[in-house]
């Protein structure tokens, strides 16, 4: 593959003062052209952001609990109830397969 020389290529720099340039143009064209957005949030929106806000300051890790459990193994005193553990899991698995379905 052979190049051409006769091909002009504009530096980056040069394109970049342009773009710079027409953009800048563009603003002044619509900077005269005021437009104004009305937006309205449902009372839903308000709930939903209240939730959001009381969440943020809501522990969402029993501190007390994980460390009670931490002492227990390391004392050799926790005890794992398999039949528990599996009744949770399967009632998780069918809750996932509910969620799937609909």
């Amino acid at each position: 593959m052979k190049i051409d020389p006769t091909l002009k290529i504009a530096p980056a720099t040069t394109v970049a003062t342009e773009e710079r340039t027409r953009s800048a143009k563009q603003q002044t064209e619509n900077s005269g052209a005021q437009t104004r957005a009305d937006v309205q949030l449902s009372p839903l929106a308000a709930q939903l952001k209240n939730i959001e806000a009381s969440l943020e300051t809501t522990e969402t890790v029993d501190s007390a609990r994980v460390a009670e459990i931490k002492r227990s193994i390391a004392e050799g005193r926790f005890e794992v109830n398999a039949e528990k553990v599996a009744d949770r899991l399967i009632d998780a698995t069918r809750e996932f397969m509910r969620a799937q379905k609909q």
